[in-house]
Parts: C-alpha cells; structure tokens; sequence
C-alpha cells in the first residue's frame, strides 16, 4: 500500500509538498522494515516533520503498540498527527443501566469518572385494584395490556440509547428495579437480542430514578469492579471509615501527608486530579532547599525568609504539586490513587479534606 501511495505522491505538482509526502512515506518504509510481526493489538505509525522548541525541523517515525486491540485500518496524509485512535482506546468501557419502576423508567451510563442520565419517562400503570364499575377480569386484562405497552417503550427506548450504528454502545447492561418489570424485559421477545446478550446483572432496588440509579450503582459493584467511578467510590469510603474511626491510619493535607510520606509510612496516596497547588523551592545561604506550597490564586511573587539571615529569598524552580507527586512517589514505593470530585465521596474529599490524604501502614502520631 505504501509503494503505490508512494507513486500516487510522485505525482503532486507542489514540490515542497511533494518532498515532504514522499520523505514520510519513505520513513514509515524504513520503520515497518525493522518490524518483524505486527503486534497482537496492532501497530500506530506516525512519520514526517515536526518543529522543535528551538523551532527546528525533525524528521520522526513513531511506532506505537496500543495497549488494546484496534480494529481500525486508516491512512491519512495530512499537515499533522491524527490522534483520535488513540484518544479512542484511552476511553474507559461504558456500563448501560435500566432502571425500571411502577411510574417509569430511567437509562443511565457509567464510564470512568462518570455516572450520566441519557433518558428518563414516566408511566402512569392502572393500579392493582379496579375502581368501582369494573370487572375484576376486564380491569386485569386492560392492566397486562398496559404492562406490556410499558415494556414495548422500555425496550425501544433501549434501542436508542444503547445502541448507535447498529452496534450495542455499552460493554455491558444492568436491569434494576423493585418490581418484577425488570426481569419482564430481559426475558421479553421485544428486547433487542443484541441488548439481551449484554446483560450482565439484575438487582432489586428500592427506589426509581436517580436514587434507584446510585443505588443500582453500589449494588452492582461487583460487576463493575474495574469501572473507575465505582473504584473510587470504594477508596474513598474506606478512607472516610478510617478517619471517623480515628484510627491514626489516615491523614489529610499537604502537610501531615508529606510527613507520612517521608516516613515510609504511607500505603495509599489519594490525590485531586484537578489538585492546582503550585510547589516552589528556594535555596537558603547555607544551600539548603527550602520548599512552599502556594495556592495559584495567592497574589505576590512567592517567596520565603531565610531563618539564618533574615532575607527574603527568591524562588528558583516552581512545578504543579501534582507532576511532583506523580514523579516522586514510586520513589517511597506507594500507591498513587486520583480522584474525581464526580461522586459525592469525591467532592466532600475535596471540600473537608483539602483533595490530599493518605491511608497508612501503620499508626503515625503526627502531634509528637
């Protein structure tokens, strides 16, 4: 494919444009010729020209394995990099949720960080008792009659929120309910076959709506075991269990926490993704580094005093507290845990805690 996209460029009246297809072409060539097998998930090549800080050209071929299967075959020749396969495969699986009550029914979805209401409608059912004039017999059949035209627009309702293209949209699907409805549509004729097939839980809840939406959440931890929203709703409540138990196997804050840190003490690092605190380093007379934590809002220039001299000292590096905590936390071989403030443990981790804590190995008494 390459050696006639090779000829076709040939054939560009541009020169410079000429030049640069076919010397990127030639590129990917040369890198496809020192791969001996594709790799299982595939290959991602990248190949021209790109300008450097110093505003240089550089000639590149990247080969990227992808860490999940692509199925995907596309060659673009463009002005630049074409990355939206790979922002693709970063994205987490999507869960699909139906939740299915007496008044009406909600479809959710979970990804990641991520809970969201696609659709919700309600359902007005005749009540189990007949009112007065009815037959008993007559007043039953209407009520299976509306059961069924219930389930009907649940299920096409499923259709269009779970499946896009022809193709189901969700890795799987969850059916809650605190009636027998939701049992009634995984095993309903109406339910699209490609949804059926994806049904991997059915749980009782005790509410519709988004209550019944959270709760189906929890209750189905276990399915979505590696559904970032549901691991951190789980880390953080093992977090707040500690620190109401006082058992002195948690911290929080930017200063308990480093002190834990530097002595060895601490298992899991929990950190705001969005964390904005800034880390400045100054050099006192003596050459000692002298670190402040400042929060991006502060007004100034940063600074701090020098405690032999007196002076007032001049920072000489700054970086985000969070590329710092990233690179330097292997380094005391702990677990480094983001969060979100999505879920309501996530946000009150944020607002009560400051979005920095950390459970520990062992009890640190941080008032000695």
């Amino acid at each position: 494919m390459l050696r006639d996209e090779y000829g076709s460029a040939s054939c560009i009246e541009n020169t410079a444009h000429r030049f640069s297809v076919l010397s990127a072409i030639s590129s990917a060539q040369q890198k496809l010729g020192i791969i001996d097998t594709i790799p299982e998930n595939g290959l991602i090549l990248f190949c021209g020209e790109i300008v450097t800080e110093n505003s240089r050209e550089k000639r590149v071929a990247i080969g990227i394995e992808p860490y999940k299967p692509i199925s995907t075959t596309l060659y673009i020749c463009d002005n630049k990099f074409h990355t939206e396969v790979l922002s693709e495969l970063l994205q987490d699986d999507k869960f699909g949720f139906i939740v299915i009550g007496d008044q009406g029914a909600l479809f959710g979805s979970v990804s990641g960080n991520t809970r969201n209401v696609l659709h919700k409608f309600t359902y007005d059912l005749p009540k189990k008792r007949s009112a007065g004039g009815q037959s008993a017999l007559r007043f039953a059949h209407l009520r299976e009659e509306e059961k069924h035209n219930y389930v009907r627009k649940v299920a096409e309702a499923a259709v269009q929120n779970f499946i896009t293209d022809d193709r189901v949209n969700v890795k799987g699907l969850i059916l809650a309910g605190s009636t027998d409805f939701k049992t009634n549509i995984a095993k309903s004729e109406l339910f699209d076959p490609r949804l059926a097939s994806k049904v991997i839980s059915i749980v009782d809840v005790s509410y519709g709506g988004e209550h019944g939406f959270d709760q189906a959440i929890e209750l189905s931890a276990e399915a979505l075991a590696n559904v970032k929203y549901v691991k951190e709703k789980k880390l953080l409540e093992a977090y707040f269990d500690e620190m109401s138990q006082d058992t002195g196997k948690s911290c929080y804050g930017i200063d308990d926490t480093l002190r834990a840190l530097y002595l060895g003490a601490v298992e899991k690092l929990i950190v705001f993704e969005n964390l904005k605190t800034v880390r400045y380093t100054f050099n006192d007379a003596e050459g000692n580094e002298v670190v402040k934590f400042v929060e991006p809002e502060t007004k100034g220039k940063p600074h701090a005093i020098d405690k032999a001299t007196g002076q007032e000292m001049d920072a000489v590096s700054e970086e985000p507290f969070i590329e710092w905590l990233a690179a330097n936390h292997t380094i005391h071989g702990v677990i480094l845990e983001f969060v979100t403030e999505r879920s309501s443990e996530g946000s009150r981790f944020v607002t009560e805690f400051g979005g920095i804590g950390a459970m520990l190995l062992n009890k640190v008494n941080f008032y000695t």
